[in-house]
């Protein structure tokens, strides 16, 4: 009977651990001594950039039979086009990278950063939202079995670790698209795309006011689906004022039965500042905003009636909302250098 090599069983009892331990994200490694490492050395101490690309062109041919080779292959060529300013390219040899490690959070972060410079919002918001995914994974999968509860709580805080600069580059990546989309549907669509990938996400609350603002007057009016998602906004967040205040205003505007006194009860649990008049003992608005000078505005915001003296600082404030941010432009530098590692790895 012939047997495998016990290097073979060996690595391939590494390669388990490690996907099993981290299932969530993919990561690329190739392991130190390998032809494919020896290669990879020659190509970094190249310093020709066009005779680099083509080694790494070369070095995905030669290896297509390697998925985690080929992966990382792209993954290169694709920020050597970014590099010399051939971003269509980059986005293509980026799609490839992403073929053979979808959840690989270095190349999402490149091919984002690749979309960003070439304002491709639709490849960004793609890229963004299948990261938010993979950071939301984080902490999810199962306890391995003879692992501790302290040592898988240590493991999946590692994990969080090493990805929090490029979830957090994405998640603002991503909400940075939804800001500056002049076109409502687009916008909507990417609103939703993002909601569904960033549960928890640091810019919930605008983002909320910017889908109010998207599905409500003089944007996309669509009552139904403003209605459905002020309810839900309303549910996670029983005080959003931008929410409280559309849902008061769409009802006004609804002729079904029943839709003046939705109308008074939503009003009746807005809350403004004491200082305010039209107000009770109770902070509580005693008369209905309007909806048209009750509407959310993109900036974040709410913008109210006149009648009813409210700053939109002070909305601001009660609200808690901010203009979109846009403090994190730049993605963290990829791991592409392996040299302190004994294998080459990227998660």
């Amino acid at each position: 009977m012939k047997r495998k090599p016990r290097s073979l069983i060996v690595f391939f009892w590494i390669f388990v651990l490690a996907a099993y331990s981290s299932a969530q994200i993919d990561k690329i490694n190739i392991p130190a001594g390998t032809p494919e490492d020896r290669d990879l050395q020659a190509i970094s101490n190249q310093r020709d950039a066009a005779k680099k690309l083509a080694m790494y062109l070369d070095f995905v041919q030669k290896y297509s039979s390697n998925p985690a080779a080929v992966a990382y292959g792209n993954w290169q060529i694709s920020q050597a086009y970014q590099t010399s300013g051939d971003l269509n390219k980059a986005l293509d040899y980026g799609d490839k990278a992403l073929a053979g490690a979808p959840r690989n959070l270095d190349i999402l972060v490149s091919q984002a950063s690749v979309a960003q410079q070439a304002k491709n919002n639709q490849k960004l918001i793609d890229c963004a939202s299948r990261g938010g995914e993979v950071c939301s994974s984080i902490g999810k999968q199962p306890k391995p079995d003879g692992m501790t509860d302290d040592d898988f709580s240590r493991q999946v805080a590692e994990e969080r670790s090493a990805a929090k600069n490029s979830c957090d580059f994405l998640e603002s990546a991503g909400f940075n698209v939804i800001a500056s989309e002049t076109d409502a549907k687009s916008r909507m669509a990417y609103i939703e795309k993002y909601s569904a990938a960033f549960l928890d996400s640091k810019f919930q609350d605008q983002v909320s006011n910017y889908a109010l603002y998207t599905l409500g007057p003089g944007q996309l009016n669509d009552q139904a689906r403003l209605i459905a998602y002020g309810e839900k906004t309303l549910a996670a967040n029983p005080n959003a004022l931008p929410a409280l205040l559309l849902m008061a205003g769409a009802y006004v505007d609804d002729s079904k039965a029943g839709s003046v006194g939705k109308a008074s009860a939503f009003s009746a649990m807005i809350t403004v500042p004491p200082h305010v008049s039209g107000t009770n003992s109770s902070n509580r608005l005693t008369t209905m905003p309007p909806h048209r000078s009750g509407r959310v505005r993109p900036s974040g915001r709410s913008c109210v009636s006149k009648s009813m003296n409210v700053s939109p600082a002070s909305v601001h404030r009660k609200t808690q909302a901010a203009a979109p941010c846009r403090s994190i432009s730049k993605p963290p530098a990829p791991i592409s250098s392996w040299r302190s590692r004994r294998c080459r790895s990227s998660w």
